[in-house]
């Protein structure tokens, strides 16, 4: 058994830079920045006799696991029994260890969810001696890594647990078994990843209770830039699930890691020419059927090879394309603290908006890769990636407005009577394209004893909206109307009932609007790392330095119009606008559709002659530049059954921006700037201890940083005058950095023959956080409410992570087919303010949900698996009102059941079913309490088939 051997001398493969590169899973320690040299389990006594040994010609051995498929599998344990070497796999299934003088060894390969591998061989006394090892079919009972299931559990809790890091990873057997279409549904299988959504798919991950922009998001190492000018979050819903090879979530930083990741990093792994050995095909496509209509069609494939006389060469090309139809139905409902006429207060609805949607979203993404092997020692890669998200929207909106009448006597907090009251009905057609380019160039090598990798990369995301119209008209008529909040999420609304809505006569134009929105987000990127390994005192450390260059530049641009003259008026009237088609919302009746066609031939002759530019179109614009510099020092001492990572990280950061000032009155155009710079350091300590093989405990202190939103820096002031109340929103150039000081302490369990149960926890303290407060004050002179990010002085974040996966191989016959995949996480923090609003300040950080968690249960025996999966998250605060805790606006929390299936037909040809959100649950926000909904949102259940194949 391995557990009775003498210890080993651990040693990472190094083997294939281009494979660390383009399969950043290949190497356990997931998510870094730079992520071509991620290496981990490396033992600097046993890199520096392959390197030596390589220098002098001496006995190598270098090698591949695979299954019977062919398939690499990651995170193999690979030990020469007799010299008492091992090695980990990349993601290629590579390794390579010294072999002394050769001769008759043995070799042996532990991976878990497969019997251990015993094979001798004979080794050259000089040079490298290449051996294929495969994981056959192991006896009955047992395991066997083939089935899509088990081997996406197998490759992920192999390399987890050779992990230095507190590490999780998703492969790609793992995505295709759940109904997630996009990056940020796929993580929320994670323990301790909660999403938030948008008309029901996910967009932005909160990683342990942290706002979105807390975790850093990467394309085979290279860091993302955000499409939205306003966050530096990722828009992980424009990135499509079936072009990854991996997601790989780093909780805890090791020094060669980007700081920017208080709560975590993303790095997601595109697939690599040289993850088999020949030519490869496999595609799929499908198609479904939405609840609420529409339909959705995807598809997708990739191809690679490897060739030359030594196979020397790799390219590989994959693409993706998906487009969903569906009809969304949307109420919202804006609460206040009313008057009332017998001279008390109640809750009170302002306002209805009643949305009827009509979208369709399409994402288009590709990756290819070169890659280059004219030697062992030497890997060269040439590699990118382009994902495009397109939403393509038609709204139908109608409004009551209910405070520009008169409330009448007997209200109360869920019921009221107006009279008087207003009646809108608005079209709206919006166009948003969001896109994320990466191309990143680089190399290893192996010189005599030590190893340089090094690498350049672009990034780009662009968010346009090519239009944003609108077209807005009025009732005359200003009915008595009444609303009852008894069910809030449909209340009862008279305005249904006396149908005043449907005179669509009684329409007159009102206003138009257009906007048009251009933001470009680009960044270069150089980074090196040198590693050398040495003994000292008879301790192996392996040193590393290194550093990354990154600079920055962000556009942002801005036009708005609004047209309310006369002339701007269409010649014809509301009626001719509509179509035949009724619009729905849940059980109200809104009227007629408005027509796209018809409304889209208004637009196009109104718009060149829409004369009230607003300032908005000047002073929302804003530009800025950032230059990172990271600079890094590691030691890592192995320790035998432990292992420590020790270093120190600095990071200069030097920022500019600017924003157009505007005067209404002369009409001047000026300009504002503000600059910062300042230095950073990032002390880290990570400490490993492998009780035994399959219990391991990791511990790590670190630090992290979450620099600014661009557009809160820049000193730019936005005035919207919609209402009476003139409303203020600027960037602040004083704002700081938050930091924080982390520290986190787990302990894993890897059950025999296929599982894990680990318990993790997790203290984050905080300094600087940034929160947006909403103040009264003046602006020009006149009352105005300011709004502006500043810094909290204090916070934390705290919790722990609880995980148990488990494939039931025990069990007779059957049985053995059933599994369990089980999480919980359970987070709290707070936020102290240097001063009380309204008499509070401590507050929880948005994003933050108490509890979440996710249960799965599947089988799979033989050609056929099945999983059903339900996932849930606990309320969060969305939104915090200074003046009024009342109106904090909360998500409320949100479970979704899925279900998924497949039906291998013979090798190379399988089926499958997806279903998704079989509950038809609501997306739900309230102001305070569940009773004051402000939006209530369903988009039904959705069922997609399809064929895969594979060759």
């Amino acid at each position: 058994m391995l557990q009775t051997l003498k210890p080993r001398i651990r040693y990472t493969c190094g083997a294939s830079l281009a494979s660390l590169a383009l399969g950043a899973a290949a190497l356990p320690t997931a998510a870094v920045a730079d992520v071509v040299t991620a290496q981990a389990e490396v033992s600097a006594q046993a890199q520096a006799a392959v390197l030596a040994a390589q220098a002098q010609g001496a006995a190598l051995v270098a090698g591949r696991v695979t299954d019977e498929n062919g398939a690499a599998l990651p995170g193999a344990r690979v030990l020469l029994r007799e010299l008492g070497v091992e090695a980990t796999t990349n993601f290629q299934g590579e390794f390579v260890l010294p072999a002394g003088t050769g001769g008759a060894l043995t070799v042996e390969v532990e991976y878990l969810g497969s019997p251990t591998l015993t094979q001798p061989i004979d080794v050259a006394p000089a040079g490298r001696t290449p051996v294929d090892l495969v994981l056959s079919r192991g006896a009955p009972g047992e395991i066997v890594v083939t089935g899509s299931i088990v081997s996406g559990t197998a490759r992920a809790l192999n390399q987890q647990r050779q992990a230095d890091n507190l590490t999780n990873i998703v492969s790609a057997d793992d995505i295709g078994r759940f109904p997630d279409p996009n990056i940020a549904e796929a993580l929320q299988r994670v323990p301790g990843i909660g999403v938030e959504r948008d008309q029901g798919e996910g967009r932005y991950i909160n990683i342990r209770g942290a706002p979105a922009e807390f975790t850093s998001v990467s394309v085979d190492g290279i860091t993302l830039t955000s499409p939205d000018p306003g966050t530096r979050a990722i828009d992980l819903d424009t990135i499509p699930s079936d072009i990854v090879a991996n997601l790989e979530i780093s909780k805890t930083l090791l020094p060669w890691q980007e700081a920017d990741s208080i709560a975590g990093a993303v790095n997601v792994v595109t697939r690599s020419p040289f993850d088999a050995r020949g030519f490869r095909f496999s595609g799929m496509a499908g198609a479904s059927y939405n609840q609420f209509g529409g339909g959705d069609r995807r598809a997708s494939a990739f191809v690679s090879n490897v060739f030359g006389p030594e196979r020397q060469f790799g390219a590989l090309l994959s693409g993706s394309y998906s487009r969903t139809d569906r009809r969304v139905d949307n109420l919202e409902s804006a609460w206040d603290i009313i008057d009332t006429p017998e001279g008390g207060e109640v809750f009170g609805v302002t306002e209805n908006l009643f949305k009827d949607y009509d979208t369709r979203r399409e994402r288009i993404a590709a990756t290819g890769a070169l890659e280059f092997r004219p030697a062992p020692e030497h890997r060269l890669f040439l590699r990118g990636s382009y994902a495009r998200f397109e939403d393509d929207e038609y709204r139908n909106r109608l409004g009551i407005l209910w405070t520009e009448g008169v409330l009448q006597p007997g209200a109360t907090d869920a019921t009221a009577t107006f009279r008087n009251t207003r009646i809108e009905k608005q079209f709206r057609h919006r166009v948003q394209v969001n896109e994320i380019y990466t191309v990143t160039g680089g190399a290893e090598h192996d010189l005599g004893q030590a190893r340089l990798d090094w690498n350049l990369g672009y990034t780009r995301s662009d968010q346009t909206y090519p239009n944003r119209n609108e077209i807005l008209w009025r009732s005359s008529l200003r009915p008595t109307l009444s609303y009852d909040y008894a069910d809030p999420d449909q209340p009862f609304i008279s305005l249904f009932r006396s149908g005043e809505h449907l005179q669509e006569d009684r329409y007159a134009f009102r206003e138009n609007t257009f906007r048009q929105n251009d933001t470009r987000n680009n960044e270069w990127s150089m980074a090196a790392n040198l590693e050398l390994p040495t003994n000292i005192g008879g301790a192996d450390v392996s040193w590393r330095v290194g550093g990354r260059y990154r600079s920055r530049d962000v556009t942002a641009d801005e036009e708005r119009f609004r047209d309310r003259r006369a002339s701007a008026a269409p010649t014809a009237p509301l009626s001719d606008f509509l179509s035949g088609t009724v619009s729905d919302n849940y059980d109200y009746l809104l009227g007629r559709k408005v027509s796209p066609r018809r409304a889209a031939t208004y637009f196009e002759a109104a718009r060149p002659q829409s004369e009230r530019r607003m300032p908005q179109s000047i002073t929302a614009d804003y530009e800025a530049s950032e230059d990172i510099l990271g600079l890094y020092g590691s030691a890592r001492l192995d320790l035998g059954a432990t292992d420590i990572v020790a270093g120190l990280r600095m990071e200069r950061t030097e920022f500019a921006g600017a924003a157009p000032t505007f005067n209404e009155t002369t009409g001047a155009i000026g300009e504002a700037r503000a600059d910062s710079r300042y230095t950073s350091w990032f002390p880290n300590l990570t400490v490993r201890h492998a009780f035994t093989p399959d219990l391991i405990g990791r511990f790590a202190l670190s630090r992290g940083i979450n620099r600014p939103n661009f557009v809160e820096l820049v000193p730019r002031v936005v005035e919207n005058t919609e209402s009476a109340t003139v409303r203020v929103t600027s960037g602040n150039p004083a704002l700081r950095p938050t930091m924080s000081n982390n520290a986190d302490i787990g302990i894993e369990y890897y059950v025999r023959p296929l599982g894990v149960i680990s318990a993790n926890a997790f203290y984050k303290d905080l300094a600087d956080y940034r929160y947006t407060l909403t103040r009264a004050g003046t602006y020009v002179g006149q009352p105005a409410l300011l709004t502006r990010p500043e810094n909290a002085p204090d916070g934390r974040i705290y919790g722990f992570e609880l995980n148990w996966q488990q494939q039931f191989g025990f069990l007779p016959g059957l049985l053995s087919g059933f599994g369990i995949f089980a999480n919980y996480t359970w987070t709290d923090s707070k936020i102290e303010l240097a001063q009380p609003y309204a008499g509070r300040s401590v507050f929880p950080l948005p994003g933050q949900s108490r509890h979440m968690w996710n249960l799965s249960l599947f089988y799979e025996r033989g050609p056929f698996n099945a999983r059903v999966a339900y996932t849930k998250r606990s309320d969060y605060l969305d939104e915090i009102n200074a003046d009024d805790g009342r109106f904090d606006l909360y998500w409320e929390g949100r479970g979704q059941l899925d279900f998924t299936s497949s039906l291998q037909l013979s090798p190379n040809v399988g089926l499958f079913l997806e279903a998704k959100n079989l509950t038809n649950t609501p997306g739900v926000r309230y102001f305070g309490d569940r009773n004051r909904v402000y939006e209530y949102e369903k988009f039904g259940y959705n069922l997609f088939g399809g064929v895969r194949v594979n060759f």
